[in-house]
């Protein structure tokens, strides 16, 4: 691997609510070589501190419904203690790491999402204050600056429209326009080891993931919510020029043969 490319390396799922997987995270991530960007989440933290508070989760094909409480919620959580926490972590760990969200220095602009058809093809969801953006929509000249003085950005997904209004947009959407943005390779990292046949059987791994067997395993429904909006973010992120994308377990980071690889066309096509 070339260590002078850009790496954007999202990372969530239990991982983050995990201190023990967090810190050996943050160890390997440190260690990773070349100029690097990561992007958090926090949706099992944020889901249960509103569970706390006693306002409702609702999750839509993986997606958040995001009202105004929730917004002040998953912003408090994203922006708040975890992205401090993580960036807290990485000194530690030698990472000269700035945590920001997608709204600070307009790194991220994003468009309210308008109300969506669902893949059953009926049923229509507005997801409230939820933004959706392309490697369009990103500023990659302040993360660029931050990069060449030898900061490492920590990114969360809280973004803006432009008239004051902070949305909630997906963390894999977030990494996958970063990325095309950058001209970078894409890691998602979470606490399974890669795109699984069975949730529960580690070893079934799916080692290389192309549009047409995704579709069919989604048909199946051996893949489905929140590993759905990531697919589809690995995807679109190859479509517009990312280096690679794989999906990984956190603990394997630095195994660059570990996990699925993601490719747009069978590997011994040309």
């Amino acid at each position: 691997m070339n260590t002078d490319m850009i790496k954007v390396v999202k990372i969530g799922g239990n991982v983050i609510d995990s201190e023990e997987a967090l810190r050996g995270f943050c160890r390997d991530f440190a260690a990773l070589k070349g100029p690097k960007v990561l992007v958090h989440g926090g949706g099992v933290m944020a889901s249960r501190f509103q569970e706390h508070l006693g306002v409702p989760v609702q999750m839509v094909e993986g997606r958040r419904v995001t009202d105004a409480e929730t917004i002040r919620i998953v912003t408090m959580v994203y922006a708040g203690w975890a992205g401090k926490h993580i960036a807290a972590l990485l000194q530690s760990f030698g990472c000269n790491a700035m945590s920001m969200a997608g709204c600070d220095a307009s790194v991220i602009k994003a468009s309210r999402r308008a109300p969506k058809l669902l893949s059953d093809g009926c049923t229509t969801v507005d997801y409230g204050l939820v933004g959706d953006v392309t490697e369009e929509s990103v500023d990659a000249a302040p993360l660029s600056s931050l990069l060449s003085l030898g900061i490492t950005p920590v990114l969360c997904a809280i973004t803006h429209d432009g008239k004051g209004n902070l949305l909630n947009t997906n963390a894999d959407t977030i990494a996958s326009s970063v990325c095309c943005a950058l001209g970078a390779q894409l890691l998602y990292c979470f606490e399974k080891d890669g795109v699984l046949l069975d949730r529960d059987d580690p070893g079934s791994v799916v080692k290389r993931l192309t549009p047409e067997s995704y579709s069919r395993l989604r048909s199946e429904g051996k893949i489905s919510d929140g590993m759905i909006p990531k697919l589809d973010n690995a995807f679109a992120a190859l479509d517009r020029g990312a280096l690679s994308v794989r999906i990984k377990n956190a603990a394997a980071l630095l195994d660059e043969n570990a996990g699925t690889e993601i490719f747009l066309k069978k590997p011994y096509e040309h």
